[in-house]
């Protein structure tokens, strides 16, 4: 049985944080004992099966000296065999000998600088392009491997469960409803969303057309005033940040998510789970993982008028926007289903503990 510990340093639900949770329940489920590191009083922690020994330690930055002891008396203290980190402030705060157990894997689940993940002993990411990025930055091919996220399909809420959510937000039981869910950050492209928007018909075979964008940030107070200054302030709603952003992707008709930039884009593969159709743009880490008109339908990054036609056409074709959401529900359970993920992590830890074994017991050694 392979040991592993996993430690995190956010507090909100993001979407590294959720695949983090979605893991470490998982190995635990499949008898692998696990260990996770939390900041104290994180909704990350609410989302780990409570069997699970937990620890709370602070991580308050990158140059946290107590927490970083912390982190390693708890390893010493519970002995895993492999020690994972998520994203930039747990890996930093993270050292351990190298060519010997524990075995540090960091996981990137975007394009971050690479100098603070140089220092771990293996590298996950969850797409082909940080892959790439990380060997353009030096980083030994050998040791950096790739492996996709995974998220567990959903049953659909009934109509009358979501109704509710309708009239918290003012959005009558008829209307077209247009999805987005991330940070309110200048890689999300929401300003082009909101570009494109402008560009899609008020009313679509006799139904009104409303935009959701789920989500919080540094762009929350420019981009009201954008859609302002566009005219569509009265067709956009802006929830904020939420806990249950999946329920506003199952009122959806269309999901969409225009980024500039992505990982894998958790997104797309949390609206297939709920069977919803998918426009996207083509940003890398998003054309990785979506076939065009297929399981999904893809238009250039960084223009408005090519994502304001697609979300139009789409739309407009109840028939296609069904077809792209069955199809995309076979896509999430063929390439990103639990078992596949959970398999290749577990693959990987025992091919690292096995070259860790190999390094001890050459001669010399």
């Amino acid at each position: 049985m392979i040991v592993s510990a996993h430690i995190i340093g956010g507090k909100r639900l993001g979407g590294a944080e959720l695949f983090y949770a979605r893991l470490v329940n998982a190995l635990h489920q499949r008898g692998h004992v696990t260990l996770a590191m939390t900041v104290p009083d994180s909704l990350t922690a609410a989302e780990i099966n409570p069997e699970i020994t937990r620890i709370d330690i602070p991580m308050r930055g990158v140059w946290d000296v107590w927490s970083r002891w912390q982190i390693s008396k708890a390893i010493q203290q519970h002995h895993p065999d492999i020690v994972q980190t998520y994203m930039g402030r747990a890996t930093r705060l993270t050292r351990l000998p190298f060519g010997q157990q524990p075995v540090h894997v960091a996981r990137l689940g975007g394009y971050y600088a690479p100098h603070g993940y140089r220092h771990a002993h293996a590298w996950i990411v969850n797409s082909p392009g940080i892959h790439d990025h990380l060997i353009q930055h030096g980083f030994p091919p050998e040791r950096v491997f790739h492996i996709s996220n995974f998220v567990a399909p959903c049953i659909p809420a009934a109509p009358e469960v979501l109704r509710p959510l309708r009239r918290e937000l003012a959005i009558p039981d008829d209307a077209l409803i247009v999805v987005a869910v991330g940070r309110l950050h200048p890689i999300k492209g929401f300003d082009e969303l909101l570009e494109a928007f402008a560009a899609v018909p008020v009313w679509i075979h006799d139904r009104p057309v409303y935009l959701i964008i789920v989500g919080d940030g540094p762009l929350a107070i420019p981009l009201q005033r954008h859609a302002k200054r566009l005219g569509i302030s009265d067709r956009v709603r802006w929830p904020g940040w939420r806990d249950d952003a999946g329920r506003f992707q199952e009122l959806a008709d269309l999901c969409v998510c225009s980024s500039r930039q992505e990982g894998i884009g958790n997104v797309i593969l949390e609206a297939w789970a709920r069977c919803r159709p998918v426009l996207s743009t083509r940003a890398q880490g998003l054309q990785d993982i979506i076939t065009d008109h297929e399981d999904g339908w893809l238009t250039p990054v960084g223009k408005p008028i090519a994502l304001a036609e697609a979300m139009t056409l789409m739309l407009r074709d109840e028939p296609l926007r069904h077809q792209l959401a069955v199809n995309g529900r076979r896509t999430l359970l063929a390439r990103h289903g639990e078992e596949t993920i959970v398999n290749a992590y577990l693959d990987l830890y025992q091919q690292l503990l096995a070259a860790v074994s190999s390094r001890s017991t050459r001669p010399g050694k």
